[in-house]
Parts: C-alpha cells; structure tokens; sequence
C-alpha cells in the first residue's frame, strides 16, 4: 500500500519525493498508527458498550448500531476520522 501511495504521489507530482524508500516507510507507519488507533477506538467503544451492557440489554437497543454511534463518538472527541 505504501508503495502505490509513493507512486501515485509521485505521478500526480503532489510531491517531489527524493528518497523513495523513506517516503515508503514514513507512510507505512502513518498507515499503521492509523490502523492501530482504530483498533483502540473499537476497543475503547466496546468496552465502554460492555460497562453498560445490562442497560443496553434491558432496554432492547441495538448493540451494532450502539457500537457505531460510540465510535463516532469517541473519534470526534479524538480528531479521529474514520
């Protein structure tokens, strides 16, 4: 992914990249911080989801459509776009 990133970059002349293979791995650990604050957002809305879980149980609420308003909540308050 990071390659045709660099590539399509470079292509597009976006930016002038000088060092192709650094350029490859500072948007590979972009890519990956990314993915993993993601992964702590899921985590963080389920457990959040779970902490509540006899509410949610007895009110008859959605537990997907929960899980999503709670992460959109938690990414807003984190600048966090999903």
């Amino acid at each position: 992914m990071a390659d045709a990133v660099v590539k399509r970059l470079t292509l597009r002349k976006i930016a002038d990249i000088k060092d192709e293979k650094a350029a490859r791995a500072a948007v590979r650990s972009v890519v990956l911080d990314n993915l993993a604050a993601e992964e702590q957002l899921d985590a963080d809305a389920r457990k959040l989801l779970m902490d509540h879980a006899k509410q949610i149980k007895d009110s008859a609420a959605d537990y997907r459509h929960l899980l999503g308003k709670v992460k959109e909540k938690l990414a807003r308050d984190r600048g966090f776009i999903l």
